[in-house]
């Protein structure tokens, strides 16, 4: 659908105001999906909080100019659709990966979060990071740790003890039987 110059002004201006919120940005080329299959990826899309949009490459220059993603400007080539993460850096290139594990036409041509731009076979490496819950999780148990270890060596003469006095009475116990 062709757009009128102010059509392509908002498009600019809701892609810059997306990217400049954004935590990460996967660019994939979608060369011979059908549209029900654009369709599903962007419902996956939405469902994970991930801003899909297919934008021409010009525009999508013009709309990353000034955020942290503009390094993506010059890699930016062919027919590509942009999902911007905007509250996990690791939800667009999950949804990205996932779907293109079923869709071998859907191929991640880069990867950035924020600063550098990788190549799109990086994905793997930004999918598999964790969510911020899996994270904080992460945190609490390694600060958890310690005590849990100072606490089971603090226990640990006491429950000796119960042991040894269990082991007493059943060797009693099986010599008067």
């Amino acid at each position: 659908m062709a757009l009128n110059l102010e059509g392509k002004k908002a498009l600019v201006a809701e892609v810059a105001e997306v990217a400049g919120k954004a935590l990460s940005v996967v660019a994939a080329e979608y060369r011979g999906l059908s549209v029900t299959q654009m369709t599903d990826l962007r419902a996956k899309a939405r469902a994970q909080g991930v801003y899909m949009r297919v934008v021409k490459n010009t525009l999508a220059r013009k709309a990353v100019a000034g955020t942290s993603f503009e390094p993506i400007g010059s890699h930016l080539k062919g027919p590509l659709v942009l999902a911007f993460s905007k509250d996990d850096p690791g939800a667009a290139a999950r949804v990205i990966k996932a779907f293109a594990k079923d869709n071998d036409k859907l191929v991640a041509t880069l990867v950035s979060l924020g600063g550098p731009v990788l190549p799109g076979k990086d994905i793997e490496k930004v999918a598999s990071m964790p969510t911020r819950d899996q994270a904080l999780s992460m945190l609490l148990g390694v600060l958890k740790a310690p005590i849990q270890k100072l606490v089971g060596t603090i226990a640990a003469p006491n429950q000796k003890l119960v042991r040894t006095l269990a082991a007493v009475r059943d060797a009693k116990q099986a010599a008067g039987a």
